[in-house]
């Protein structure tokens, strides 16, 4: 359902827009900078809670927002003409912002899900199998590739033979279902795991502190470590409870979004985090940028989604090559090899950009087009009348070389062909990066892990979480001020600049953890580690 959802609200809002991007990138600038905002108060809930009832709560409040949002869309989309002329559509324009808000409202509580199930349930139920977490972290990772793949195919053809207020209908229904059936799963599995009902104290904020002195060089997480344990803090006495002046109420998320970021920053894996949102910082994903590019050079939406299938077969082999190659060299060099195959992958994307049918033009300015906007008084897209006629198949017009084609042409048709090379060396790049970069996702997803210690694992993750949408958001930004076509080989280069950064980062982190062992691609069997390594704390927190 959720996968569902994501794919479909960037439809609908430029469905109902006049086939215009603004609403999508709209909701894209909300989300991104309310996870950044929010994504360290929201791991200090999840610490500070049980287990049963952040999962539990995150989960309605996400599938409620979701319904609801359907519900408003389904009005929408059935009274769109009168809402348009009520209050010269400024009542229109409130329903635009009542669904962005509580879309954005479900990401955020997706975002808790996320944190509380994928980094902390799953870390508790594989207890000190470090082999059993990355398994299951990879068959995790394996049905969101398959959701990737079948969550747009059944929206897509329930649009494409039905109608958008159908598919808001269905998914809100599939949403309702799949609430119960998640809510009783959850229930099984906390009842089967003994140990999800116990949970650390939060270490106090003055404990952190002290805690936070000690630098990344102190400790240095090694590979054949056991999973963490946890720092026993049965000791401390809870300090007698005092009267909270209203200040300090206002002044206490201040504070956790502070302590939360340094305590980020004094994580021993902190380069291998900060590599991973740099990757975050890119055009070259299936997100609605790249989409709306490839309709430009005349890729029809059914080569979109097959190419969309693509990619998710490349991301389950990611995940496949992620379990081989941490056995066979370990994690930490798994991020490193997961690294170079993305890069390597990526080469093709900047060939692409010089390549024939490649709209760059460096004598075009990026700006010129928001310039226009803003200088020369131009008229943004203003929403377009209801066509009844009109097949709905994609979500968006036919766009050949930046402009709409006839609405009587053959859709698979354009006017002035474009040479395929490009697009499709940028294509093949992007879909073949996807194996090393679910890989090194994985990879740096169980260092996190490994080494965030129980008590923090919510916070640590949230600004995690923050990092990667503060680096999305620029991605968002970035388009925003160059968004013609001309412009995107520009992007191109800059967002594999970006993940060479990243890459350079993790590989400063596995050469302090590693040293001179980084390229000796041996390790003993990590199922022995619980048995021969003596039991540590390899966090610094």
């Amino acid at each position: 359902g959720d996968r569902m959802w994501h794919f479909a609200v960037s439809v609908f809002l430029v469905e109902l827009y006049g086939n215009s991007l603004l609403l999508t990138a709209v909701y894209g600038l909300v989300v991104a900078g309310s996870v950044l905002l929010l994504g360290a108060l929201i791991g200090d809930w999840v610490d500070k809670n049980s287990r049963l009832k952040v999962a539990q709560t995150s989960l309605v409040v996400q599938n409620s927002s979701v319904i609801l949002c359907g519900v408003i869309l389904m009005i929408i989309f059935l009274f769109k003409t009168q809402l348009l002329t009520l209050y010269h559509g400024w009542l229109l324009t409130l329903c635009y912002i009542l669904v962005i808000t509580i879309a954005n409202i479900a990401n955020l509580a997706s975002t808790a899900t996320a944190i509380t199930i994928q980094r902390d349930w799953i870390v508790v139920v594989a207890g000190e199998d470090r082999s059993k977490l990355a398994d299951m972290n990879a068959t995790i990772r394996r049905i969101d590739q398959l959701t990737n793949i079948l969550a747009p195919m059944a929206v897509g053809q329930i649009m494409t033979f039905g109608s958008p207020m159908i598919g808001c209908g269905f998914i809100s229904g599939w949403n309702l279902m799949s609430m119960c059936v998640e809510y009783l799963l959850l229930w099984k599995v906390y009842q089967k795991t003994p140990t999800l009902a116990h949970k650390s104290a939060k270490v106090e904020a003055s404990e952190l502190k002290q805690l936070n002195v000690k630098k990344e060089s102190d400790m240095k997480p090694a590979e054949g470590v056991q999973l963490i344990i946890e720092k026993d803090v049965a000791g401390f006495e809870p300090q007698q409870e005092k009267e909270v002046g209203c200040a300090a109420r206002i002044a206490e998320p201040f504070i956790t979004f502070r302590d939360g970021w340094l305590a980020y920053y004094n994580q021993p894996v902190f380069l291998a985090g900060m590599g991973l949102a740099f990757l975050y910082m890119t055009v070259l994903g299936f997100d609605c940028i790249t989409t709306g590019y490839a309709y430009t050079q005349g890729l029809s939406g059914s080569v979109l989604s097959l190419l969309m299938g693509a990619s998710a077969v490349t991301g389950i082999m990611g995940t496949v090559a992620f379990t081989w190659l941490r056995r066979k060299c370990g994690l930490i060099r798994t991020g490193l090899i997961s690294g170079v195959a993305q890069f390597a992958c990526l080469i093709l994307c900047v060939v692409s950009v010089f390549m024939p049918g490649s709209p760059m033009d460096l004598t075009v300015s990026p700006f010129a087009d928001i310039s226009a906007r803003l200088f020369e008084n131009e008229p943004l897209p203003t929403i377009a009348s209801p066509e009844p006629e009109r097949i709905f198949a994609t979500g968006m017009p036919n766009l050949v070389n930046g402009s709409i084609a006839p609405a009587n042409s053959d859709p698979e048709m354009s006017p002035e062909p474009v040479p395929l090379i490009s697009v499709s060396l940028l294509f093949a790049g992007v879909i073949a990066a996807r194996v090393g970069l679910w890989s090194f996702d994985l990879t740096v997803t169980q260092l996190l892990q490994e080494n965030v210690i129980e008590s923090e694992r919510g916070i640590i993750n949230g600004v995690q979480n923050s990092m990667n949408y503060l680096l999305d958001l620029l991605h968002f930004i970035m388009v925003i001020l160059a968004p013609n076509p001309e412009a995107f080989g520009l992007l191109v280069l800059i967002s594999v600049s970006f993940v060479a950064m990243g890459h350079i980062m993790y590989f400063r982190f596995a050469q302090k953890s590693l040293g001179k062992q980084l390229f000796v691609c041996h390790t003993p069997d990590p199922k022995a580690a619980p048995d021969s390594s003596p039991p540590g704390n390899t966090s610094t927190v």
